[in-house]
């Protein structure tokens, strides 16, 4: 591009610190051929993008259409690059208004251009809101989980492996299997709820059922409820081939429309990022309403390490990901249990766990890649391995954890009727 390279515009926003290598379809190139890190800008409809959308989204079409690339990158898993890119983190700065005006005439001397979005794009919050999907009304959770998880479940089976246990797992070790530390996780959720086998519990944003199958093993009578008719297909075979149709029971349903009540025990396992912050005292009371006096609730969540931090996500993950999804801090998701009339036993932080779980995931995806490709098309293989390692890296960097909230519901004698000491350690249910 005449008046400015693709490397001069690099040199913008970042210093040369002998670590970055980018070479450009413009024939320019950025820091030294030895560099550990290489990127390729492979041509000009990359540019347009990242100045049309300066920030994460522009980043993520460039990359999930193949214009950005590196030979650190093994397929779909960009986290060694992301990683070393969170090192050079201080060599990036704003550039000045002579150089940013340089760089936008220089553009705009070669037209105005907005190239298409990836076919995999979800539509803007705006545009879901025109069509009336607004966010965090029944209608417009029924979209946005639809659009997440109503894939392919044989993709999701490539990465998530045969437990189809979409939430962090709890190792012993690094060196776990996912499928014993999936199920581990699991036991732990029934141990500390202290369910016990003749009980009834209900499980909001039930996934593919792995948590029924292992309740209804233990002889607990569970209702799980969720708006993918992927998950409720899969989850309801899963429960007839295991013959346990007479204790577990799978619902295409919104939580709010559940029926029965006087439960025993509640889980919600990854269920609340699809809640929204303003919405957490009703989804809390609606949940205390369904719940016997003394009964337990298992709340598991992604949360923001502070208070400080913005609810919503980036462009990226609002477009690609979770839509309308929220994060919050731990300290106000339990002052609004407390405040809904819970008493808050156990507050557990799982996030080394969930980095763990990630790579294992992602070490999946990259096993599997050929049929994941051929499967969804590279795009959109490219799009999980791309969520799945920031993600990750994410969790290591303590920028976003995930709580375990373990509650009880007072009667008017109080909650004398747990033990003094914590029980799940052991595996052993509540006595």
């Amino acid at each position: 591009m005449a008046g400015m390279t693709v490397a001069d515009m690099i040199g913008l926003f970042a210093d040369d610190t002998g670590q970055v290598n980018v070479t450009a379809f413009d024939g320019s190139t950025f820091g030294p051929d030895d560099a550990p890190l290489h990127l390729i800008v492979k041509n000009s409809r990359a540019v347009y993008y990242m100045v049309e959308h300066p920030n994460d989204l522009g980043l993520a079409r460039a990359y999930l259409q193949g214009d950005i690339a590196s030979p650190e990158i093994l397929p779909g898993d960009p986290y060694e690059v992301f990683k070393r890119l969170t090192e050079l983190e201080g060599s990036f700065h704003r550039p000045d208004s002579i150089g940013l005006a340089k760089m936008l005439s220089t553009v705009a001397k070669h037209g105005i251009r907005h190239p298409e979005r990836p076919a995999i794009e979800g539509p803007s919050k705006l545009r879901r809101i025109t069509e009336g999907l607004l966010p965090h009304t029944k209608a417009g959770d029924a979209a946005t989980v639809s659009y997440h998880y109503d894939q392919s479940n044989e993709f999701y089976r490539l990465f998530l492996g045969p437990s189809m246990t979409y939430t962090c797992a709890v190792f012993n070790t690094p060196d776990d299997s996912l499928e014993e530390a999936e199920e581990r996780k699991l036991n732990l959720v029934l141990d500390k709820l202290g369910v016990k086998a003749g009980e009834r519990m209900l499980d909001i944003g039930c996934g593919w059922g792995s948590m029924e199958v292992l309740a209804a093993k233990r002889g607990i009578h569970v209702l799980g409820v969720t708006l993918s008719q992927e998950q409720v297909d899969w989850a309801q075979d899963w429960i007839r081939r295991e013959g346990l149709e007479d204790l577990a029971e799978v619902r295409l349903m919104d939580y709010r429309d559940v029926p029965e009540g006087d439960f025993d025990a509640i889980c919600s396992l990854g269920m609340m990022e699809h809640v929204g912050f303003k919405h957490y005292p009703s989804y809390f009371k609606e949940i205390l309403d369904k719940l016997k006096p003394n009964g337990t609730l298992l709340n598991h969540q992604i949360t923001r390490t502070r208070s400080t931090d913005g609810k919503t996500a980036g462009q990226f993950i609002d477009r690609y990901i979770f839509p309308d999804g929220e994060l919050a801090s731990p300290g106000e998701i339990e002052m609004v249990i407390q405040d809904t009339g819970f008493e808050v036993v156990n507050q557990e932080n799982l996030r080394q766990h969930y980095a763990l779980t990630l790579h294992q995931w992602n070490k999946n995806l990259q096993d599997h890649w050929d049929e994941a490709v051929a499967m969804v098309g590279e795009p959109k293989a490219r799009l999980w391995g791309l969520y799945i390692a920031g993600s990750a890296l994410n969790f290591e960097l303590n920028n976003i954890q995930i709580h375990q909230f373990l509650c009880v519901k007072p009667n008017k004698e109080g909650t004398d009727s747990y033990p003094l000491r914590p029980w799940w350690y052991d595996g052993s249910s509540r006595q």
